[in-house]
């Protein structure tokens, strides 16, 4: 048989009997006749731990050390599972994302894979060994420095290492059974999907569903690796992910309209007020803020007034970057010329997401009917050919969400979204 990659995340080796739990199932597939190559994640909370030690120690700790900080989690991890199978009577040798041949570009805290040279691992491999890598952390191209992916690093990984070794699929195990119409802990009567196409998945990952990380689908889509999402808890089958818009057109009959509800808490909202409307002034914001590394999700720009000229722009983006984003905007006013700034980080996102709305009209209509009735208002919309996302008050998401998935007939008949682990990852 051949390659089987599998990412097991924070929740699934949050413990030893966690660990221990498994190493049996690495050795199962072994057993199966597989050669087997692993990415862990970093143990339970560990990595927010060290972010906590961190910031204890300095208000701003240097990129570059808090990489090195931050790597340490996953190498635990990956010693303990290789320790744990060799238990159990198999050989198993773990390697850091740089042994591994895991190269990246040399932005710390959320550096992009550029390449994998597996040759340590094929080794190993030919050997008879069980591989271990430390997900989430590779070594820069340019500088040789240690980096990190980002949250959900390890997702990525893992399908970097299945794109390298040409590997027949790639499994991410976490803690829940696979991936659900909606969050099981916002919707209690989520329903397992089977199959979900890379657009649809991608558009999911994009608007804060945590089950896989964007840009894990992305690289899965360009290689054409199937993912399997599994529970890393429980033997059932989970959800494939594989395939395009166009396979499910090939017979429309099995095209679900909506493939689920994605709801994200983790952005803020940024709105430059009073900008002179002539041309090169969005650009010089947008660029700017491309500039500060900053990635923007949606962007409204309001039309504008006869009488004085001026537009407003309003955009959202990670949290974690608003303050970067409005001290980066207030060192552009005098440039510019625009009024303020006004700054929101009390809002949600809750995004529609189907392949199959394409051909259905009155799928915009309904949605936004259900969240009306649910006494939810709309802060901005945005669209693309699969999606509608709108942002409301944070305190608002749940409701949406829930009101959202029963209008589409979303509900499962019985309760059977379990959580398992607790953290969705």
């Amino acid at each position: 048989m051949g390659i089987v990659v599998q990412k097991y995340g924070g929740s699934s080796v949050a413990d030893p009997d966690a660990i221990k739990r498994v190493a049996r199932r690495i050795v199962e597939a072994k057993k199966a006749g597989h050669d087997v190559v692993v990415a862990v994640s970093a143990m339970g909370d560990t990595t927010d731990e060290l972010l906590d030690k961190a910031n204890a120690v300095s208000p701003q700790p240097p990129a570059r050390e808090l990489d090195m900080l931050l790597t340490a989690g996953e190498r635990i991890s990956m010693a303990l599972v290789a320790m744990a199978i060799s238990d159990l009577g198999y050989s198993a040798q773990s390697f850091t994302g740089s042994q591994a041949g895991v190269i990246t570009d040399s932005v710390h805290g959320k550096a992009k894979i550029i390449d994998v040279t597996p040759g340590r691992i094929e080794s190993a491999i030919a050997d008879g060994h069980i591989v271990i890598v430390a997900g989430f952390q590779g070594v820069s191209q340019d500088t040789k420095e240690i980096t990190t992916l980002g949250r959900g690093g390890t997702d990525t990984t893992a399908v970097a290492l299945a794109a390298a070794l040409k590997a027949d699929v790639c499994e991410i195990y976490t803690d829940v059974d696979g991936v659900f119409t909606a969050d099981p802990r916002v919707a209690a009567k989520a329903r397992k999907l089977d199959r979900v196409t890379y657009e649809e998945m991608l558009e999911l990952a994009a608007c804060g569903s945590k089950i896989l990380h964007l840009r894990c689908v992305e690289y899965a889509r360009r290689y054409d690796i199937p993912i399997h999402v599994r529970s890393s808890f429980s033997n059932l089958e989970g959800t494939v992910v594989t395939g395009s818009i166009e396979d499910l057109q090939e017979n429309t009959m099995e095209a679900a309209i909506i493939a689920g509800i994605a709801h994200d808490r983790s952005e803020a909202k940024v709105t430059v007020v009073g900008v002179p409307d002539k041309v090169g002034e969005a650009a010089r914001i947008f660029t700017a803020l491309a500039d500060a590394q900053i990635n923007l999700d949606m962007i409204v720009q309001n039309v504008s007034a006869a009488a004085t000229n001026l537009t407003d722009i309003s955009f959202t983006l990670p949290r974690t970057d608003g303050q970067t984003a409005m001290a980066t905007l207030a060192g552009l006013q005098a440039e510019v010329g625009f009024d303020q700034l006004l700054y929101n980080d009390k809002i949600g996102k809750v995004s529609l997401i189907g392949a199959g709305m394409r051909s259905h009209p009155g799928v915009t209509a309904k949605f936004f009917s259900s969240i009306a009735d649910a006494g939810v208002n709309l802060e901005m919309i945005s669209t693309s050919e699969i999606r509608i996302s709108v942002v409301v008050a944070e305190d608002d998401v749940d409701a949406a969400v829930q009101s959202a998935h029963t209008a589409f007939d979303l509900d499962a008949d019985e309760v059977e979204a379990v959580v398992y682990g607790g953290t969705g990852r």
